[in-house]
């Protein structure tokens, strides 16, 4: 991974392994989730709402990216609903939720902090003792497992719930 210097220098996770498979920052948002066997359920989805292409793009971005035992956590049906062609306009509402504009590392997030979202609506920033939380307009909490997966066109931080919109 070149010199040494440089990963320690920027903070970042290149080289963590996520799901199996080691993520680098030579690849934009979507090929690293592609290959994690923790976010099957949020490729899929990606690919449903017809985001791949945004988030392909040159960004950057920030993103909250909920693990297949987030997606769990829903009630029973709900992904397979949410994945329907009719349904696309309300999973495209819920995954750009997960969305911030600009590259934040873990280290920029601070307690209190609101964060506005492609979507539009906000997320709140619970920092707290090394632990960084996310609050949705619904009040539920995600918690970030593995933070600053470095990517070519932003940031990826993993979460263990998917964040909820108020609409």
């Amino acid at each position: 991974m070149g010199n040494g210097m440089s990963n320690a220098s920027m903070g970042s996770s290149e080289g963590v392994m996520v799901g199996g498979s080691m993520m680098v920052a030579s690849k934009d948002i979507v090929d690293n989730a592609v290959n994690s066997t923790d976010h099957t359920t949020l490729v899929s989805a990606v690919k449903a709402a017809g985001l791949v292409e945004t988030l392909k793009g040159a960004g950057p971005f920030t993103v909250f990216a909920p693990t297949n035992a987030a997606f769990d956590k829903l009630p029973a049906g709900t992904v397979n609903t949410l994945v329907m062609p009719e349904n696309k306009a309300k999973l495209t509402t819920i995954l750009t939720y997960h969305v911030v504009p600009g590259r934040y590392t873990a280290a920029d997030l601070k307690d209190g902090q609101m964060l506005t979202t492609v979507q539009g609506e906000m997320l709140t920033v619970v920092a707290k003792g090394g632990t960084v939380m996310l609050r949705d307009a619904k009040g539920g909490m995600a918690t970030v497992t593995i933070p600053n997966i470095i990517d070519s066109n932003g940031v990826t931080h993993v979460v263990d719930t998917v964040l909820m919109p108020s609409k």
